[in-house]
């Protein structure tokens, strides 16, 4: 039985391997059929594929707030956010319809929680997501202009199922950075779902972008199709220290 063991792990058939493990650890699986013991098998190895999927799911996603959940947000302070509104997004029906979500308020009113919270739930779905500070990813598009991996970073991007870029709008955009973010949109339009996390009201976003050419083409791309989470409210951070007095 253990070179059949060694067998399941040489074909990575680990989730199997374990369940077989356990069935000989007792004599609790002796009764069960064959049919009964090699269904215990697959779903053995079925569940193990779908944790590591997770897993390489939220790795990969670089999530600010890793343990970010639905069940944690607080919806009794007033913040302009109501349980039905952020479960109808975590059903994810708006990522399957390419469409964008802005959630927007003021510092401190909980905005990148609730967005790594919701792509969290988009990864337990299998949908593959990215987090990414804006300035960095700026930055990161600058270095492959550089290096000549452009092309490459562009590419990558477009293939996100569900990209949430927080920060955004912290600093003007320079002429160059209004232009590489238009081009990581422009790939994104109508393929693939775009979260953008942000202070400012949409009404400011052409004076943070600067072109207004520019400006009008990256407001058309993201804002049209976008459902909107409007924070107000005072800080959570500023709630939660008066809570600890």
């Amino acid at each position: 039985m253990l070179q059949l063991i060694d067998k399941l792990n040489e074909m990575r058939l680990h989730g199997m391997a374990k369940s077989l493990e356990q069935q000989m650890r007792g004599t609790l699986y002796d009764e069960l059929s064959f049919k009964e013991r090699f269904e215990m098998l697959t779903e053995g190895e079925y569940l193990y594929r779908k944790n590591r999927q997770l897993q390489l799911l939220l790795t990969k996603a670089r999530f600010r707030y890793k343990d970010a959940c639905l069940e944690e947000i607080d919806f009794r302070t007033g913040r302009g956010i109501t349980k039905s509104s952020i479960l109808e997004l975590a059903e994810n029906r708006w990522i399957g319809d390419k469409r964008n979500l802005i959630v927007s308020g003021p510092t401190g009113t909980g905005k990148t929680y609730i967005c790594c919270a919701i792509g969290n739930s988009a990864c337990r779905s299998g949908i593959k997501t990215m987090y990414v500070r804006l300035p960095r990813l700026l930055q990161e598009i600058r270095i492959a202009r550089a290096d000549g991996t452009y092309i490459n970073i562009l590419k990558r991007l477009s293939k996100i199922a569900l990209l949430i870029i927080d920060d955004w709008g912290l600093a003007p955009f320079s002429d160059i950075e209004g232009r590489d973010f238009l081009e990581v949109i422009e790939d994104r339009y109508n393929i693939r779902s775009t979260m953008i996390v942000t202070q400012f009201p949409v009404d400011k976003w052409h004076e943070i972008i600067g072109d207004p050419t520019i400006a009008d083409a990256i407001c058309d791309r993201l804002v049209h199709n976008a459902y909107h989470i409007k924070l107000t409210g005072d800080s959570m951070r500023k709630i939660m220290a008066e809570n600890e007095h």
